[in-house]
């Protein structure tokens, strides 16, 4: 009788089902069998696996994008944050000040002032002489118009009171709109249905109060009704909300579907680490298109604003000002991209990844070494941290990804301090390792320690 062998035929060649022996020509029909159900089942996953990694390749950088978009629309304090430097920019303060002195200047009406001048001297009877050079006063008088409203303006633009007001006024713009396009109820701009409304109460409130204030007891018995306004309605208000919703949702949910459609890749390949080095790989390249594609955008914006609109340098300011977090973004993932795929080289098989993890061994075992020749002993903590050395580099290294999953809008620098950390604390623990010493028994025996890994 031949023993049963769920594996396949034992090694007399029998089946485990009758136990009749098979031919050798049976036999290599079996393994050619198995090796082709093997090998069918083995590209049935590296296609999956490649599928859905194409699928967040494609979806990467529209996530990014995603995620950038609905922060800059859905969050005021990230907004602000985007646009306070544009009020302490140089180029953007001067087209402020041109563009102010300019209102001044045509507000002032300097021509009718000369006419006016130049008239009443002509009725005085005035030489014509005279009445000539009053008219003459135009261009002197705009200029010195223009040069005391420049001072004063260049005064208020530069100081530090203006770029409160700037973040003061975008502040509670933005916050209007967002809860116009969201629907809240709270908020001095509101939609109701297909109109937009303005909230007046406060401003009733204030002007009350003042009224009261004044000596206008009376005023204390103004109605709280009719505080809103309509300030138009539209058919598209509830495709702009609409719109809204469906950014709010694409701004969170396709980074995490990205995410996970690159997971489930590496997890459905055969090689696990061959498919993370892939997909990192390609993610890295994902990022770099994404950043050439910013920046021929921009080379296409400066090119379609024409200077009389807008100075070139104002407005290369403004649209890197309004980009730069997409960049950083884009900067952040593109570092962590690398990282991953250097770290999964490294845990492979290549002549240099073996000779990396070679040359940290040594080292960090000559130290712990050298710790216990000067009586720094871990004893049995260090040898229960070297039989768990696998197991600790996983956590360790989950922790430094779930750190940076936390952070809010994390940077190069901080992917560089998250990276900083856990090699120092691999480091660490490798060194504690290897200042455990040799085993009790073997001390005993006099057999030397054993050499941590």
């Amino acid at each position: 009788m031949v023993p049963n062998n769920a594996s396949g035929p034992s090694p007399s060649g029998g089946t485990p089902e009758t136990g009749r022996v098979l031919t050798a020509a049976e036999h290599a029909e079996y393994e050619r069998l198995r090796r082709a159900a093997k090998a069918r089942h083995r590209w049935a996953r590296q296609v999956g696996a490649s599928v859905l990694l194409l699928l967040a390749l494609l979806l990467a950088p529209a996530a990014v994008v995603a995620a950038w978009v609905d922060d800059e629309v859905s969050d005021t304090d990230r907004y602000v944050q985007t646009v306070a430097p544009l009020a302490a920019d140089p180029a953007v303060q001067e087209v402020l000040i041109d563009r102010l002195t300019d209102r001044v200047v045509d507000n002032v009406g300097v021509e009718a002032v000369t006419d006016a001048l130049a008239k009443a001297l002509a009725d005085a009877g005035a030489p014509p002489r005279v009445v000539q050079g009053a008219e003459a006063l135009d261009g002197p008088l705009r200029s010195a118009v223009r040069s005391v409203a420049d001072r004063v303006i260049r005064r208020v633009v530069t100081s530090d009171t203006f770029e409160q007001a700037w973040e003061g006024a975008n502040r509670r713009a933005h916050a209007a709109v967002v809860n116009m396009l969201t629907g809240e109820r709270e908020g001095v701009l509101r939609a109701e249905g297909d109109a937009v409304q303005l909230n007046l109460g406060a401003v009733v409130d204030e002007v009350r109060q003042r009224l009261v204030d004044a000596g206008f007891d009376k005023a204390a018995a103004i109605p709280d009704t009719d505080r809103t306004v309509t300030l138009f309605e539209t058919e598209k208000l509830g495709k702009a909300q609409d719109a809204m919703r469906l950014l709010d949702i694409m701004g969170t949910w396709l980074p995490v579907l990205t995410v996970l459609l690159a997971a489930l890749a590496v997890w459905t390949a055969p090689a696990h680490r061959v498919m993370l080095l892939i997909a990192a790989t390609g993610v890295g390249v994902m990022m770099v298109v994404l950043l050439v594609a910013l920046a021929v955008v921009r080379r296409v914006y400066l090119d379609a604003v024409p200077p009389s609109a807008l100075p070139p340098d104002a407005a290369a300011v403004i649209f890197d000002t309004f980009v730069r977090f997409l960049r950083d973004s884009t900067r952040t993932l593109l570092v962590v991209a690398v990282i991953t795929a250097l770290a999964a080289y490294l845990f492979g098989p290549g002549r240099a990844a073996r000779g990396v993890r070679a040359l940290a061994q040594r080292g960090t075992t000559a130290t712990g070494r050298g710790l216990h020749r000067v009586g720094v002993h871990t004893g049995s903590t260090g040898r229960w941290l070297d039989a768990h050395r696998s197991w600790i580099t996983g956590v360790v290294i989950g922790a430094g990804a779930v750190a940076l999953v936390l952070w809010n809008h994390p940077t190069v620098g901080a992917v560089a301090l998250v990276l900083g950390l856990v090699l120092v604390v691999l480091a660490v623990v490798a060194v504690l390792a290897a200042a455990a010493g040799p085993e009790p028994a073997a001390t005993a025996a006099g057999e030397p320690g054993r050499r941590a890994p």
